[in-house]
């Protein structure tokens, strides 16, 4: 896959060695001097999903986007222990990641950053920045968690199929279900196939689709899980950013981060500019980039660092 070919997706990628062996592929579009956003993808996506975004901003912002190891444009490493490299497909292995891609970049703990999160890239986000709280001055969140399963939530079937059936794991794995389905059930507004070609294009063959099924399996639900600890622990810190600006775009058709988890960030932020819609799904910027996209651009710059 060509790079420069993707729809609406002119970006040059960069590639650095995040572990031996292994390599991380992200965006670092703008001006080096210009104020930090930093934007996280989750699954099954990747850092195109941010692309209308950056687009919109690096005429003035640093746009530093990741595709997780195992997602988009990185290496996809195994994680046999016979494997070599070998990649564990954690929550912790991904806020290293983000850890060691920032200080690559010359991002250190005194540089002020926007932690942009979706799906996934919330929960890495915010474990990162249980070790980083002071350097997140603001936020931009669409559709995603930094906290548990909310008790009135229950566990949709469709994750449970791929976090906890062997059946589930190998459709996902055989027939790339997960990242196909999403592009289809992820939006309101139909992705041209173009667009949708370019999300799926990462997780062509069943080794290139580990990360994919690794991040359902990953999911907590209860004390004992892998991620639990770093996941209940940025639940319970969340209220901490009260205090920062902070702006929520997000689609209420979604059926895993729906209202229940948007009733939680509100809570949580309660001065936070909210932006729901009803005709948006859990692609958020896919169904209203063209709203969206200026009202980020009028926050950040309404709200300088």
């Amino acid at each position: 896959m060509n790079p420069p070919l993707l729809p609406d997706y002119p970006f040059t990628p960069r590639r650095f060695e995040v572990r031996p062996g292994i390599a991380m592929s992200y965006l670092d579009e703008g001006p080096r001097a210009g104020e930090v956003v930093v934007m996280l993808h989750g699954n099954p996506s990747w850092s195109y999903y941010w692309r209308h975004l950056v687009s919109g901003l690096s005429d003035r912002y640093r746009c530093i986007v990741p595709d997780h190891v195992g997602m988009g444009l990185s290496d996809k490493p195994d994680d046999a222990n016979t494997a070599s490299p070998r990649y564990d497909y954690t929550l912790q292995s991904r806020i290293d990641d983000l850890e060691a891609l920032l200080r690559h970049a010359g991002i250190d703990d005194a540089t002020p950053v926007t932690l942009a999160v979706h799906d996934w890239g919330g929960m890495i986000g915010f474990g990162w920045a249980l070790a980083h709280a002071a350097q997140v001055r603001r936020l931009v969140i669409t559709n995603t968690a930094a906290f548990p399963l909310p008790a009135a939530k229950p566990m949709p079937w469709q994750l449970s199929l791929g976090r906890d059936s062997r059946f589930g794991g190998f459709i996902i794995r055989a027939f790339n279900a997960f990242s196909s389905g999403a592009s289809f059930v992820g939006v309101e507004r139909r992705m041209p196939r173009a667009v949708r070609r370019a999300y799926v294009a990462p997780y062509d063959n069943w080794a290139h689709r580990i990360a994919t099924l690794r991040f359902m399996q990953d999911i907590p639900l209860a004390a004992g899980d892998r991620a639990w600890d770093l996941v209940e622990q940025a639940g319970r810190r969340l209220p901490e950013f009260a205090d920062r600006p902070a702006f929520i775009g997000w689609g209420l058709r979604d059926f895993v981060f729906d209202r229940h988890f948007l009733e939680g960030f509100a809570r949580a932020l309660p001065r936070a500019e909210v932006h729901a819609f009803e005709d948006a799904n859990h692609y958020v910027l896919e169904d209203k980039h063209s709203v969206l996209v200026p009202a980020i651009r009028a926050f950040l710059d309404a709200n300088p660092l």
